[in-house]
Protein backbone atom coordinates (compact mmCIF):
# COMPACT_ATOMS: atom_id res chain seq x y z
CA UNK A 1 0.00 0.00 0.00
CA UNK A 2 1.34 3.14 -1.30
CA UNK A 3 2.83 5.86 1.84
CA UNK A 4 0.03 8.74 2.06
CA UNK A 5 0.96 11.45 -0.13
CA UNK A 6 3.94 9.66 -1.81
CA UNK A 7 3.55 10.96 -5.79
CA UNK A 8 1.52 8.24 -7.89
CA UNK A 9 4.13 5.58 -9.68
CA UNK A 10 4.01 5.99 -13.73
CA UNK A 11 3.08 2.92 -15.40
CA UNK A 12 5.89 2.26 -17.87
CA UNK A 13 4.93 -0.99 -19.04
CA UNK A 14 3.60 -0.04 -22.28
CA UNK A 15 6.28 2.58 -23.10
CA UNK A 16 8.52 0.07 -25.22
CA UNK A 17 5.20 -0.81 -27.38
CA UNK A 18 4.31 2.72 -27.82
CA UNK A 19 7.92 3.26 -28.86
CA UNK A 20 7.64 0.46 -31.36
CA UNK A 21 4.52 1.90 -32.84
CA UNK A 22 5.88 5.15 -33.55
CA UNK A 23 9.06 3.69 -35.30
CA UNK A 24 7.13 1.44 -37.65
CA UNK A 25 4.60 4.92 -38.36
CA UNK A 26 7.81 6.84 -39.06
CA UNK A 27 9.62 3.63 -41.10
CA UNK A 28 6.25 3.57 -43.44
CA UNK A 29 5.30 7.62 -43.94
CA UNK A 30 8.79 8.87 -44.34
CA UNK A 31 9.66 9.10 -48.30
CA UNK A 32 13.21 8.40 -48.29
CA UNK A 33 14.77 10.32 -51.86
CA UNK A 34 16.84 8.81 -53.80
CA UNK A 35 19.36 10.57 -56.77
CA UNK A 36 18.05 9.87 -60.38
CA UNK A 37 20.94 8.55 -62.24
CA UNK A 38 21.72 8.13 -65.73
CA UNK A 39 21.05 4.69 -68.32
CA UNK A 40 24.57 4.21 -69.50
CA UNK A 41 26.15 0.89 -70.34
CA UNK A 42 29.50 1.03 -69.43
CA UNK A 43 32.43 -0.42 -72.04
CA UNK A 44 33.87 -3.47 -72.02
CA UNK A 45 37.25 -4.04 -70.07
CA UNK A 46 38.60 -6.44 -72.97
CA UNK A 47 40.34 -4.23 -75.31
CA UNK A 48 38.93 -4.84 -79.41
CA UNK A 49 40.39 -7.54 -81.65
CA UNK A 50 41.31 -5.05 -84.20
CA UNK A 51 42.22 -0.92 -84.00
CA UNK A 52 39.00 0.47 -85.29
CA UNK A 53 39.20 3.29 -87.05
CA UNK A 54 36.82 5.99 -86.70
CA UNK A 55 36.16 9.06 -89.16
CA UNK A 56 35.90 12.44 -87.73
CA UNK A 57 32.56 13.03 -89.74
CA UNK A 58 30.97 10.39 -87.89
CA UNK A 59 31.70 11.60 -84.59
CA UNK A 60 29.21 14.65 -83.26
CA UNK A 61 31.01 16.90 -80.70
CA UNK A 62 29.20 18.74 -77.95
CA UNK A 63 31.14 20.68 -75.20
CA UNK A 64 30.46 22.11 -72.36
CA UNK A 65 31.84 25.01 -70.82
CA UNK A 66 32.04 26.37 -66.99
CA UNK A 67 29.32 29.08 -67.77
CA UNK A 68 27.08 26.17 -69.44
CA UNK A 69 27.74 27.83 -72.69
CA UNK A 70 27.25 24.59 -75.62
CA UNK A 71 29.59 24.46 -78.76
CA UNK A 72 27.98 21.75 -81.42
CA UNK A 73 30.96 20.72 -83.87
CA UNK A 74 32.70 23.98 -82.84
CA UNK A 75 29.27 26.17 -82.88
CA UNK A 76 27.71 28.38 -80.48
CA UNK A 77 24.40 26.53 -79.35
CA UNK A 78 21.14 27.40 -78.07
CA UNK A 79 20.01 24.44 -75.59
CA UNK A 80 16.70 24.35 -77.74
CA UNK A 81 18.72 23.65 -80.72
CA UNK A 82 20.59 20.81 -79.88
CA UNK A 83 18.29 17.98 -80.20
CA UNK A 84 17.47 18.80 -83.79
CA UNK A 85 21.31 19.33 -84.62
CA UNK A 86 21.81 15.80 -83.15
CA UNK A 87 19.37 14.42 -84.97
CA UNK A 88 20.19 15.95 -88.61
CA UNK A 89 23.54 14.54 -87.95
CA UNK A 90 22.06 10.94 -86.20
CA UNK A 91 19.88 10.85 -89.44
CA UNK A 92 22.19 12.24 -92.46
CA UNK A 93 22.87 8.75 -94.11
CA UNK A 94 26.25 10.39 -96.26
CA UNK A 95 27.44 7.13 -96.98
CA UNK A 96 26.78 6.69 -101.11
CA UNK A 97 24.04 4.57 -102.80
CA UNK A 98 24.93 1.31 -103.45
CA UNK A 99 27.70 1.02 -101.27
CA UNK A 100 27.49 -0.84 -97.51
CA UNK A 101 27.11 1.86 -95.34
CA UNK A 102 24.29 3.14 -97.48
CA UNK A 103 20.92 3.65 -95.27
CA UNK A 104 17.87 3.18 -96.82
CA UNK A 105 15.53 4.53 -94.46
CA UNK A 106 17.53 7.71 -93.56
CA UNK A 107 15.94 11.43 -94.08
CA UNK A 108 18.53 13.60 -93.51
CA UNK A 109 20.38 15.71 -95.83
CA UNK A 110 22.40 13.19 -97.19
CA UNK A 111 25.81 15.31 -96.69
CA UNK A 112 28.98 13.80 -97.46
CA UNK A 113 30.92 15.38 -95.13
CA UNK A 114 28.69 14.66 -92.32
CA UNK A 115 27.97 10.75 -90.64
CA UNK A 116 27.80 7.74 -93.18
CA UNK A 117 24.71 6.13 -91.49
CA UNK A 118 23.37 5.88 -87.71
CA UNK A 119 25.24 2.57 -87.03
CA UNK A 120 28.93 4.97 -87.44
CA UNK A 121 27.38 8.50 -85.79
CA UNK A 122 28.79 8.78 -82.27
CA UNK A 123 27.95 11.84 -80.04
CA UNK A 124 30.59 12.90 -78.20
CA UNK A 125 29.91 15.05 -75.03
CA UNK A 126 32.40 16.70 -72.80
CA UNK A 127 32.16 19.59 -70.05
CA UNK A 128 34.22 21.29 -67.85
CA UNK A 129 34.54 20.23 -63.94
CA UNK A 130 33.01 23.48 -63.06
CA UNK A 131 29.65 22.71 -65.12
CA UNK A 132 26.65 22.75 -63.52
CA UNK A 133 25.35 19.25 -63.13
CA UNK A 134 21.36 20.78 -63.99
CA UNK A 135 22.91 21.84 -67.07
CA UNK A 136 25.03 18.66 -67.58
CA UNK A 137 21.69 16.77 -67.29
CA UNK A 138 19.83 18.96 -69.38
CA UNK A 139 22.33 18.26 -71.99
CA UNK A 140 22.45 14.80 -71.41
CA UNK A 141 18.23 14.29 -72.11
CA UNK A 142 17.92 16.70 -75.22
CA UNK A 143 20.79 13.94 -76.79
CA UNK A 144 19.19 11.27 -75.54
CA UNK A 145 15.68 12.57 -76.65
CA UNK A 146 17.03 12.91 -80.41
CA UNK A 147 17.75 8.99 -80.22
CA UNK A 148 14.06 8.82 -78.88
CA UNK A 149 13.11 10.83 -81.68
CA UNK A 150 14.23 8.96 -84.04
CA UNK A 151 13.47 5.36 -82.43
CA UNK A 152 9.63 6.73 -82.62
CA UNK A 153 9.88 7.26 -86.03
CA UNK A 154 10.93 4.26 -87.06
CA UNK A 155 8.74 2.24 -84.59
CA UNK A 156 5.93 4.02 -86.10
CA UNK A 157 6.76 3.28 -89.36
CA UNK A 158 6.98 -0.54 -88.72
CA UNK A 159 4.72 -1.12 -86.05
CA UNK A 160 2.30 1.85 -85.58
CA UNK A 161 3.54 3.01 -82.12
CA UNK A 162 6.09 5.22 -80.20
CA UNK A 163 9.41 3.05 -78.95
CA UNK A 164 8.93 4.89 -75.92
CA UNK A 165 5.79 3.12 -75.34
CA UNK A 166 6.91 -0.21 -76.39
CA UNK A 167 10.44 -0.25 -74.66
CA UNK A 168 8.34 0.95 -71.22
CA UNK A 169 6.30 -1.69 -71.33
CA UNK A 170 8.99 -4.63 -72.42
CA UNK A 171 10.77 -3.55 -69.38
CA UNK A 172 7.70 -3.43 -67.43
CA UNK A 173 8.07 -6.79 -64.98
CA UNK A 174 4.11 -6.82 -64.72
CA UNK A 175 3.74 -7.17 -68.53
CA UNK A 176 2.82 -10.64 -69.42
CA UNK A 177 5.84 -12.94 -70.41
CA UNK A 178 3.62 -13.73 -73.85
CA UNK A 179 3.78 -9.87 -74.83
CA UNK A 180 7.26 -9.06 -73.55
CA UNK A 181 8.32 -11.86 -76.36
CA UNK A 182 6.66 -10.19 -78.46
CA UNK A 183 8.25 -7.23 -77.88
CA UNK A 184 12.21 -7.87 -77.66
CA UNK A 185 12.45 -8.92 -80.81
CA UNK A 186 10.40 -5.24 -82.00
CA UNK A 187 12.02 -3.14 -79.28
CA UNK A 188 15.73 -4.64 -80.27
CA UNK A 189 15.09 -3.71 -84.20
CA UNK A 190 14.08 -0.33 -83.26
CA UNK A 191 17.52 -0.03 -81.24
CA UNK A 192 19.85 -1.56 -84.14
CA UNK A 193 18.32 1.28 -86.20
CA UNK A 194 19.16 3.88 -84.35
CA UNK A 195 21.61 2.47 -81.70
CA UNK A 196 22.74 4.56 -79.05
CA UNK A 197 26.47 5.86 -78.90
CA UNK A 198 26.70 8.74 -76.54
CA UNK A 199 29.93 8.83 -75.28
CA UNK A 200 31.86 11.36 -72.70
CA UNK A 201 34.86 12.39 -73.45
CA UNK A 202 37.09 13.50 -70.19
CA UNK A 203 36.02 16.60 -68.27
CA UNK A 204 38.23 19.92 -68.52
CA UNK A 205 39.56 22.39 -66.29
CA UNK A 206 39.09 26.34 -67.38
CA UNK A 207 41.56 28.38 -66.14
Amino acid sequence: MPRRGAPPEVNAGSMADIAFLLLIFFLVTTTIETDAGLDRMLPPIEPPDEDVVIKQKNIFTVNINKNGQLLAEEELTDLKDLRAKAIAFLDNGGAPQGTPEYCNYCKGKRDANSSDNPQKAIISLKNDRETRYGTYITVQNELVGAYNDLRNREAQRLYGKDFTDMEAQYLNPETPSSIRDDLKDKVKKVQDLFPQKLSEAETSTTN
